[in-house]
């Protein structure tokens, strides 16, 4: 049994920001922190006051994380960025509403004396002696102090308060992990009982002191149990300024999930359930654990749900009939082919998220060459004479000022060419096209002809799969690349408009030509003749699609998403020399080309080098962030690995970037997860001059002074699956629909249930129906019920299980 805890967090966009620019303009982008750990940033929009960002992340968190926080920072090519505002949301507020936050929330300013973070060790002790009552702190170490000098550490000291008294460590010069190791005496004053605050701050030699936290513990908790271990620094408390909207807005979609994943076995029952749905008629069912969650969700949760459904059913091998069995129920219902997955219907959400689980390297190998050229390239190309800039187009020609007509004609050309590329690349891919999607793909084609046969519905069958495959799949991440992993960063506005056009053009290639001419964008004419030309090869690729054989049978072997042996992650890093000598920091790193598996972080000095070295997966046990300090050198990352004989080694590592750094810890800690003696805690500095940068020990092989965070990773499409935990969360949403479901097939069946009636939306009518069909769904719906009592028991049992080894008191035998 485990536990598990996730954030799925969406910067959606932000308003009203204030000018930090001499433009007028601001360059905003998101730094995402989880306490005091770094888990995202999204790219920088360039030149806007109200930017869109559109990113979503899945950070996986260990149970007791605290609070989350969103920067908003101005990126400045010249010296550091301005920093914005922030928003903080703590874990209890955004755990107040299962369905999470969606709304604006204003910024608020960035108070110094509010960006605390760290943690300090202290056993205090109260005594009576014959001069009367004594408080004795023993103030012994803090750590992952809040940096506060430019050279990225603090001279932390702390004093301690107790009725009217107060008394100061020593300070310790240059580290945000002190150790005192003091113990401090202060006497009672007359009068009521005092609470006791231990406060930390940054000596500095020149102005005020800087605040790094405090502590506080009320008389009560003094008296009945003294504080003995590590405790949270928090800053001092004060009302929650706000600006009223001076610093803008963001809008923000965060939902915390936690639940308990219970062994295998438990989840079984429901398993079989929504296997033997997939497999039984479609048309007819309104009592499988399917039908119910169908009618029960919606909007955001509904993705969720079926992005949960698409890999439940990978992991059994089930995800073709899984998609056929949500085609037949759309196509049984739907009577205008022109409406066929047009909503976002369970159908509709669940293919497309599994084009984006199994399609994702073949987007990359497909559209990467042509969106990497139209970046490299910068080619300004406008049809619109509304938006059109003579100005900007004098590089396209030399002969005075262009005309409307020299600038269409030359943005023709070029969006030719770059279609002519896209369209060339996706005709020629059938056959690079992962098998599953092919299959699921002429499930469709299969279903949609089915029910559609009439000579005047010829297209309706290409149009089912192009919508998916264009409108779905290929269009937006043409539009958006860096939402879909093709680029690092947002595309600046000239080549965004450029990516809108390609995008506009690829869905009305996707819709087979039959919009053409019929919008307002009468401008895009001069590309309708390429359009055209273009159709009848997509209805040539799409036929050679589905020209699949039947490979997987229902219930064959299930499928990971990446085999072992793939490589997750790849890419140039700097890697500092085993034994730098006496280099310079920042010269002791060289660049080397990395590769990393499930088993193993390869190297070698470049992606054609054959000679590579290795280090195990299984040895690797830690992951995590270096201080800046420790080399002078930004985005550096350790790996400590353990060799046979218990040794630890540590191999440094530079990124580019934060997102880079994130993204590499996470895929390395997801490798090392199942490796046992992971260290719970490290040095976040490193041994240099005879000695520790962060803590200051003089020992190689003194204990880590930072906890790890082995359970901070990044959701990711690459992810193992994970049928238990799908199938929790399945289990979850069907307890929303037990009672709904139990009244409609239980207790009064004759009630009309229509969509008219508005009960249950799209369930079909239970009057009327066949008494052998009715019985079968009254027969599911107790099944059901039966086994959502059954895991209800199992989660009761565990529960009490837990209650019972934490309980106060002397345990059993």
């Amino acid at each position: 049994m485990a536990k598990s805890s996730s954030l799925n967090v969406r910067v959606v966009e932000g308003r009203a920001l204030p000018a930090k620019d001499v433009s007028g303009s601001s360059d905003p982008y998101c730094i995402v922190k989880v306490d005091d750990e770094v888990v995202a940033r999204t790219a920088t929009v360039w030149r806007s006051l109200s930017p869109f960002w559109g990113e979503e992340y899945t950070v996986h968190l260990p149970l007791d994380f605290h609070q989350l926080a969103f920067y908003v920072l101005d990126e400045d090519t010249v010296g550091h960025d301005d920093v914005i505002g922030k928003v903080s949301l703590s874990r209890d507020a955004i755990a107040a509403d299962p369905r999470g936050i969606d709304s604006w929330i204003n910024l608020s300013r960035v108070d110094p004396d509010a960006e605390v973070q760290g943690e300090i060790c202290l056993a205090v002790q109260m005594l009576e002696d014959a001069l009367g009552r004594c408080l004795r702190c023993h103030v012994l170490q803090a750590r992952d102090l809040a940096p506060r000098d430019i050279s990225g550490t603090s001279d932390p000291f702390a004093r301690v308060f107790w009725g009217s008294q107060s008394v100061e460590t020593s300070t310790i010069k240059k580290t945000r992990f002190p150790r005192w190791d003091e113990v401090l005496e202060l006497r009672a004053a007359p009068g009521a009982p005092s609470p006791l605050r231990v406060e930390l701050w940054d000596w500095d030699m020149v102005g005020k002191n800087d605040f790094l936290g405090m502590v506080e513990f009320p008389p009560q908790v003094l008296q009945q149990k003294p504080p003995n271990g590590w405790f949270r620094l928090r800053p001092f408390p004060r009302a929650e300024e706000d600006s009223g909207g001076s610093l803008g807005a963001l809008r923000l979609k965060v939902r915390l999930t936690e639940d308990r994943v219970l062994p295998s076995r438990y989840y079984r029952p429901l398993s079989e359930l929504l296997a033997t749905a997939v497999l039984g008629p479609a048309e007819e069912d309104a009592a499988s654990p399917l039908a119910v969650l169908e009618e029960l969700t919606s909007g955001d949760c509904r993705q969720d749900l079926a992005t949960r459904l698409v890999k439940l059913f990978l992991g059994q091998g089930l995800a073709g009939p899984f998609l056929d069995y949500l085609t037949r129920r759309e196509v049984a219902r739907t009577t205008d082919p022109n409406t066929l997955f047009r909503s976002n219907s369970l159908a509709s959400k669940s293919m497309e998220q599994f084009m984006k689980l199994v399609g994702m390297p073949y987007l990359h190998e497909v559209l990467q060459p042509v969106i990497s050229r139209v970046f490299e390239e910068k080619k300004y190309m406008e049809l619109d004479p509304c938006k059109m800039e003579l100005g900007r187009t004098r590089r396209i020609s030399f002969k005075g000022a262009p005309s409307e007509e020299h600038v269409r004609e030359a943005s023709l050309g070029l969006l030719t060419g770059y279609l002519g590329a896209i369209v060339d690349a996706i005709v020629g891919s059938a056959g690079r096209c992962p098998a599953v999607m092919r299959l699921a793909f002429k499930h469709l084609h299969q279903r949609v002809e089915e029910r559609f046969p009439q000579t005047e519905h010829e297209d309706v069958k290409y149009l089912a799969i192009s919508g998916f495959l264009f409108l779905r799949f290929f269009a937006p991440a043409i539009l958006t690349p860096k939402l879909f992993d093709l680029r690092d960063q947002h595309a600046d506005p000239q080549t965004s408009r450029s990516l809108l056009l390609l995008a506009k053009a690829v869905q009305s290639i996707g819709n087979l030509g039959q919009q053409l001419g019929q919008g307002k964008e009468v401008w895009m004419a001069p590309l309708h003749p390429f359009l055209l030309r273009s159709v009848s090869r997509v209805r040539d690729f799409l036929d050679r699609l589905v020209d699949v054989d039947e490979e997987e049978e229902a219930g064959g072997p299930a499928r990971a998403l990446v085999p072992r042996s793939a490589t997750v992650r790849e890419g140039y890093l700097l890697k500092r020399k085993e034994e730098p000598g006496g280099l310079a920091p920042r010269f002791a790193f060289k660049k080397r080309y990395f590769w990393l598996s499930a088993d193993a972080l390869s190297y070698a000095k470049s992606p054609e080098w054959q000679t590579r070295s290795s280090i195990p997966a299984s040895h690797i046990r830690a992951v995590e962030r270096v201080d800046e300090g420790a080399f002078q050198l930004p985005h550096v990352m350790q790996v400590v690995t353990q060799d046979g004989a218990g040794a630890l080694h540590t191999t440094y590592l530079q990124c580019k970037n934060v997102n880079e750094l994130s993204q590499w810890l996470s895929a390395l800690r997801k490798a090392s997860a199942p490796n046992p003696d992971k260290l719970a805690a490290c040095h976040p500095g490193a041994f240099r001059s005879a000695r520790w940068t962060c803590c200051l020990r003089a020992e190689r092989s003194a204990a880590g002074c930072s906890r790890t965070h082995a359970a901070v990773t990044l959701g990711d499409w690459r992810d193992p699956l994970d049928p238990d935990a799908e199938t929790q969360m399945v289990y979850r949403q069907l307890l929303l629909g037990r009672d709904q479901l139990r009244r409609k097939f239980l207790e009064n069946s004759s009630v009309d249930t229509t969509p008219e009636a508005g009960t249950v939306k799209g369930s079909g009518s239970l009057e009327g129906a066949c008494p052998d069909a009715l019985a079968r769904q009254k027969a599911a719906a107790a099944r059901l019920l039966e086994v959502l009592a059954d895991l209800d028991r199992a989660h009761e049992e565990f529960q009490q299980q837990e209650e019972g080894t934490v309980a106060p008191g002397p345990l059993g035998p």
